[in-house]
């Protein structure tokens, strides 16, 4: 049961940065969409390691790290906004 809340916590985090991204609300290059990204796959790698899930490991742990150095670039330029809407 554990396993599983910390699951769907993660994949939640990955669906609201999905979500806001689609929606426009949550910059794509933003701190807060990799903060996402980073936390909800690095939760869904533990359980997969938990799991024993080889390709669900392979997935999670490269989208965790792949979404590091654009957050860590986010965070040194400075707050994400999300983009404006044209008139």
């Amino acid at each position: 049961m554990f396993y599983q809340t910390i699951s769907l916590i993660g994949a939640a985090l990955l669906l609201i940065g999905f979500v806001g991204m689609q929606l426009s609300r949550i910059r794509n290059d933003g701190a807060l969409f990799n903060a996402l990204n980073f936390a909800g796959s690095a939760l869904l790698a533990w359980v997969a390691i938990h799991d024993r899930r080889a390709g669900f490991i392979i997935l999670e742990v490269v989208w965790a790290l792949v979404s590091l150095p654009p957050l860590y670039r986010a965070m040194r330029g400075g707050t994400s906004v999300p983009p404006q809407r044209a008139a």
